[in-house]
């Protein structure tokens, strides 16, 4: 029984093209191997501009992806900062009040001017 050879991948690898070349014309279990290898190359180049394409379009939905966030969170962060009762509602839980600021107030919670 005949043991099959387990050198291709060394010589494809590490080996020069030469030695590859050589080893190649005395091993018919790697030049079976090869030939399995190129028969799988040429199908991938003969889906390779299919796969591009399908990459371009995931490249621009993440584009367009992340404007929306950053659109969202601009947003909000406009909203936080012009809305001071909800940020504090946020914050501590209750909106703060003039009173709670340490300013003098009158009975209707208005700052009391003098």
């Amino acid at each position: 029984m005949k043991n099959k050879c387990t050198n291709y991948e060394a010589y494809f690898t590490f080996g020069s093209e030469e030695d590859f070349q050589k080893h190649l014309e005395q091993c018919e279990d790697c030049r079976l191997e090869h030939e399995r290898m190129q028969k799988i190359s040429s199908l991938i180049q003969e889906v390779k501009p299919y796969y591009k394409k399908k990459r371009k379009n995931n490249r621009m939905l993440k584009i367009a992806c992340s404007l929306l966030l950053f659109i969202f969170l601009g947003t909000g962060a406009g909203i936080m900062s012009f809305n001071t009762d909800l940020s504090d509602t946020l914050r501590y839980g209750t909106t703060l009040s003039a009173e709670d600021l340490g300013f003098p107030v009158d009975s209707y919670g208005l700052i009391m001017v003098e």
